[in-house]
């Protein structure tokens, strides 16, 4: 049976128990491997020929997601993450006074709560906003994410607080809200406004700087993109024109003038030249090429011009091999992340399993429904933020990425978990841990001064593009 890998990129998750989801579901599907990875938003799926994308698409639509074909050439917006941005500044400047007034006594004047109050309902409902919708949306699909215990306890502690305030006596002039590290019975006049504002807030700053961590991640396939050449000179009948890099075609013959790059993989035709290929390879020095040479895109034409016959071009060069690694790295799984998308996968469940439990059992006890409630909320909310489940997957594409930015290729994430047990590191040739640029040492002038013998040499260079030349030219 004929099979085929399709790339999707998944919008909508927001967290690695949504991930889990969606990979369990499409993996029901007849004959079909998936792997769904939170922190890229893509998802590899190896399914039979029959079975077409827009059913996989559509399978990830009704639990609730957009799902769409990954196109490596579209241009990447990052519109989440400044709408993100305004709503944490805003969640902060509320939560602060929130938390203060509600934390320290000698702040809390007449009628404090009732400020306090005020600042909350903007923070619950607007800040707070991304989860709660989340949380319904994945409560009309039968299904529970970190966004269900986010919203259950922020709501439940508002609604607590809201009504201790109107009908418990929180709301009465002269309120006090003491604090204390010791364990205190609750009566129905607690108010839990700070831990509605101070818990939105710091999830809020957890997701931001994910955001932020896969945006600067992502942007190591993109850096790689961009070191190719955007358009190249062709011979059209013995005449040079320039055209768009996209309308090269394997056959086609090129013009690489000294310093100009290599528009993308081929076979030189005429001439002879220095190519600086440490981009691409490695190599610190130059390699001299001539007719019949193969040379790669995105490395440089150091001297001497070139015609050089396409081989390979688009998805097939060399350069988007280097850049699919890099995303196929991103998107593999460890085994710590695969044991943390099984722990996600039950862990919302299993938190409000608990926090029920821990409701009966402490109005079983007959500490009242206060202390019962206030027992329950605490659940909730310190289970929020499942930092395994959030962590790992950033911390992988973060690590594979800032490896592709330093010119460092990481295969998959296995690879760095296999790395913590190297102890020795063998290189295959000389000079490829250097600084890449050449420069004079020492001279021996016979019959001259040093000082002339420089000069002499450096004139002869000046005009050369060659990194020997340049360090000749230099060294006067």
């Amino acid at each position: 049976m004929a099979t085929k890998t399709t790339e999707l990129e998944i919008t909508g998750m927001t967290c690695a128990s949504c991930a889990a989801r969606i990979q369990k579901k499409l993996n029901k599907l007849p004959d079909v491997e998936a792997a769904v990875n939170y922190a890229t938003e893509k998802a590899f799926i190896t399914h039979p020929d029959s079975t077409p994308t827009s059913s996989l698409i559509g399978t990830v639509e009704k639990l609730g997601y957009g799902a769409k074909v990954y196109d490596p050439g579209a241009e990447s917006v990052d519109e989440a993450t400044p709408k993100l941005r305004r709503r944490l500044i805003v969640a902060i400047a509320l939560a602060v006074p929130v938390i203060g007034l509600s934390m320290i006594p000698p702040l809390q004047f007449p009628g404090w709560q009732w400020l306090v109050f005020a600042l909350t309902l903007p923070s619950y409902f607007w800040c707070g906003l991304v989860f709660h919708r989340v949380a319904l949306k994945n409560l009309r699909m039968g299904s529970t994410t970190m966004d269900t215990l986010i919203s259950m306890g922020t709501t439940a502690a508002m609604l607590w607080s809201t009504y201790a305030l109107f009908f418990g006596g929180a709301g009465m002039i002269g309120y006090h809200h003491e604090f204390s590290l010791a364990l205190k019975p609750s009566s129905m006049a607690d108010i839990y406004f700070e831990s509605v504002a101070g818990i939105i807030a710091f999830i809020l700053i957890g997701r931001y700087m994910e955001a932020r961590s896969k945006t600067e991640a992502g942007a190591a396939i993109r850096s790689l993109l961009t070191l190719g050449a955007s358009d190249v000179t062709v011979l059209l009948d013995g005449a040079e024109a320039k055209i768009p890099i996209g309308q090269l075609a394997v056959g086609d013959e090129f013009v690489v003038h000294p310093g100009e790059k290599i528009a993308t993989d081929g076979e030189v035709v005429s001439g002879y030249s220095a190519i600086d290929t440490a981009v691409m390879t490695g190599e610190s020095a130059p390699v001299e090429v001539g007719p019949g040479s193969a040379v790669l895109g995105a490395t440089l034409n150091a001297d001497g011009r070139l015609v050089v016959r396409a081989t390979r071009v688009g998805a097939d060069t060399q350069l988007a091999t280097m850049a699919r690694l890099v995303e196929e790295a991103q998107s593999g799984k460890a085994h710590v992340q695969l044991l943390a998308d099984k722990l996600s996968g039950v862990f919302v469940p299993v938190v409000i399993g608990i926090a029920l439990v821990t409701l009966v059992v402490w109005l079983v006890l007959g500490v009242g429904p206060a202390m019962a409630i206030s027992a329950a909320v605490a659940v909730l909310i310190i289970a929020c933020p499942c930092a395994l489940g959030l962590a790992t997957p950033t911390a992988l594409l973060v690590g594979t990425g800032r490896g592709a930015q330093l010119g460092v290729i990481i295969r998959g994430p296995q690879m760095l978990e296999q790395a913590k047990s190297v102890d020795t590191v063998v290189l295959d040739k000389t000079g490829t841990v250097t600084t890449g640029k050449m420069a004079v040492v020492s001279s021996a002038p016979v019959g001259v001064s040093n000082e002339e013998l420089l000069s002499v040499a450096a004139s002869v260079e000046r005009g050369s593009q060659l990194p020997i030349a340049k360090a000749v030219a230099e060294a006067v």
